[in-house]
């Protein structure tokens, strides 16, 4: 089936004179988890990861992921004509030099330009000027030879409360405005999702926890438009952007807005302005290059946003530890598939007060299926969990409290091997380090990935993705500036300096191809500790709390440091969580988090 699209779309490729077509996994926003309507890379390649790229040519398909994808995309691609290319690997090139080798003199290139940002393609741009090709932005391709393509929603808005959001709308404008003063710009373009939610204190109701509407803000002095479909926008809610001093257009009419500007200092990232808005800027105005100031402010969460946080992990680790007893004690009774285990865990969390919904599609995995770390299982392929070996969920939910975001690998039924039991405790080593670092003010998560790394480094073992990323509030489950991560990945914008009230997650793993996977995944708080002549240093708080499975832990080769963190964690799991249980998983909780012996 996608072999016949693709053959469509080199079809139409043919027709428009176009001899490579780009197809990236975003939309009109760059935004990380896309609506249906955006799915253009997965309908033409049937590779269904949240990343990856694909470039046509009249003979060659592409598709470029990284090393999170690798052992999914070699699975979906099989028997397709789309070859995977993957990141990072010797003698792999990049999109940009695979398109550069094969772009014919005064040969074209062509893309929807509303779903490529700026940066990206103006590099193109830059790229095909060496043989005087042409860069075609205003053809969707893919949207033309796909038939059924689901319809673009309309979102049904809702205003997050202060006691929510610790912060009002106005306020945030106003800090808005002030950072635009700093940067000597009369206008605004901000096309992020999460920063205008965050911006305007706005959600979207959603059944698949996708909270953010899709909208364009423009910025100024005194105005600020909101570019929205807003044929479900309620009259109280317009009421309360009137009462902000936000005005409504229609979601379309952004591009006209932005060409309408005129001699204005106009402020914007291009990684986050798609490349069609930036090429509508007229040009007597000035552009000013930044990362949206809105990004860092939300990164830094405000005390309200704090506690709720603190709140919401509460509540999702009871569901969690409810979920977990029923893995252990009751699903042997019957069998179970993987998205029948996710659903079982849904069931806990939609139990929890003031639950809306994942925070991301659950990951489901049993025995080598874990080894694929994004791997999701559907109805129509998955696996039936064992009774041996390891079973690996990684979800999160998002409540009126907060986004959380939480891995835990489960011992089906032993015996384990001892590898097994090795690669599971090396991973916990490594969590258990990274929660309990003590730094200076001004590091960055680069300063601190080997914590989590260093126990798998010891032995030649490593993990093919980042340590740590950021995570919103009600928002995107991945967000920056911060981050935890070996070596710097320019694109991904994580390795800020960690601030007092940022949350970075700690999730070390490790995957065999064909056997198993392991990860275990807690949320940190950065927190301010001690000042003294040396500097003001800072530390990580556990917001996290569910169980490790003990079961899997080879004792005798932690330290005892590593034993007395997983006890002093373990005892606040059950300090924080039983009060929520019933009187049969408490006790079971007990013994799950019973105190061992720390070794001399």
């Amino acid at each position: 089936m996608a072999n016949e699209r693709l053959a469509r779309l080199r079809a139409r490729m043919e027709q428009n004179g176009i001899n490579l077509y780009y197809v990236p996994s975003s939309d009109f926003h760059d935004s990380e988890y896309v609506e249906d309507y955006f799915c253009c890379r997965a309908f033409l390649s049937g590779f269904t990861g949240s990343a990856g790229t694909m470039v046509v040519t009249k003979d060659f398909a592409g598709m470029w992921t990284d090393g999170r994808y690798f052992v999914q995309a070699k699975k979906q691609l099989a028997g397709q004509d789309t070859e995977l290319m993957r990141m990072g690997d010797e003698g792999v090139p990049t999109v940009e030099a695979f398109i550069e080798a094969h772009i014919p003199e005064h040969g074209v290139l062509g893309m929807d330009g509303r779903v490529v940002n700026s940066q990206i393609g103006l590099a193109f741009k830059k790229l095909l000027e060496k043989k005087q090709a042409a860069l075609v932005m205003d053809r969707d391709l893919a949207g033309e030879v796909w038939e059924g393509r689901p319809p673009l929603p309309s979102p049904d808005v809702w205003v997050l409360e202060e006691k929510y959001a610790g912060e009002t709308a106005g306020s945030k404008i106003g800090r808005l405005r002030s950072a635009m003063k700093e940067k000597k710009a009369t206008a605004h373009i901000l096309s992020g999702l999460d920063d205008i939610a965050w911006l305007l204190n706005i959600r979207k109701h959603s059944e698949d926890g996708n909270l953010l509407p899709m909208a364009h803000v423009i910025a100024t002095e005194d105005s600020l438009r909101l570019f929205i479909d807003s044929s479900r926008i309620t009259e109280n809610v317009r009421v309360y952007f009137a009462e902000n001093g936000v005005s409504l257009a229609d979601y379309g009419e952004i591009y006209e807005a932005v060409a309408s500007l005129r001699n204005e200092t106009v402020l914007l990232e291009p990684a986050k302005v798609n490349l069609r808005l930036y090429e509508s800027i007229h040009g007597s105005c000035k552009k000013v290059e930044a990362m949206n100031p809105t990004s860092l402010m939300k990164a830094v969460k405000n005390p309200v946003e704090m506690e709720n946080m603190r709140r919401a992990h509460r509540k999702d680790g009871i569901a969690l530890t409810k979920f977990i007893y029923w893995m252990k004690t009751r699903s042997k009774d019957c069998a179970l598939t993987e998205t029948e285990a996710a659903e079982k865990l849904e069931g806990f969390r939609k139990a929890q007060e003031g639950y809306l919904g994942p925070s991301f599609a659950t990951i489901s995995a049993y025995g080598a299926n874990a080894a694929m770390c994004h791997y999701h299982a559907t109805k129509e392929e998955q696996s039936e969990i064992g009774d041996r070996g390891f079973y690996l969920v990684d979800s999160g939910g998002q409540y009126y409290e907060g986004t959380t975001d939480v891995t835990r690998t489960i011992v089906m039924g032993g015996p384990l091997s001892d590898e097994e039991r090795f690669h599971f405790t090396l991973v916990l080593m490594g969590m258990l380090r990274l929660s309990d670092a003590r730094f200076l003010y001004g590091c960055r998560g680069i300063n601190l990935d080997y914590l989590a790394r260093g126990p798998l480094w010891k032995h030649g073992l490593d993990f093919n993705h980042g340590t740590g990323h950021g995570v919103g509030y009600l928002s995107n489950v991945h967000e920056r500036p911060n981050g935890i991560r070996w070596k710097i990945v320019p694109e991904r914008q994580d390795s800020c300096i960690l601030e007092e009230g940022m949350v970075t997650s700690d999730e070390p793993g490790l995957y065999m191809e064909g056997s198993h996977g392991i990860r275990t995944e807690n949320m940190l708080l950065c927190r301010k500790a001690e000042k003294n002549g040396y500097g003001q240093f800072m530390q990580f708080e556990t917001l996290t709390y569910a169980p490790i499975d003990m079961e899997a832990v080879d004792f005798s080769i932690m330290e005892p440091s590593d034993i007395r963190l997983l006890n002093v964690y373990h005892k606040k799991v059950y300090e924080l969580l039983a009060p929520g249980l019933t009187q049969e998983e408490q006790e079971w909780l007990k013994e799950a988090t019973r105190e061992r012996e720390e070794r001399i």
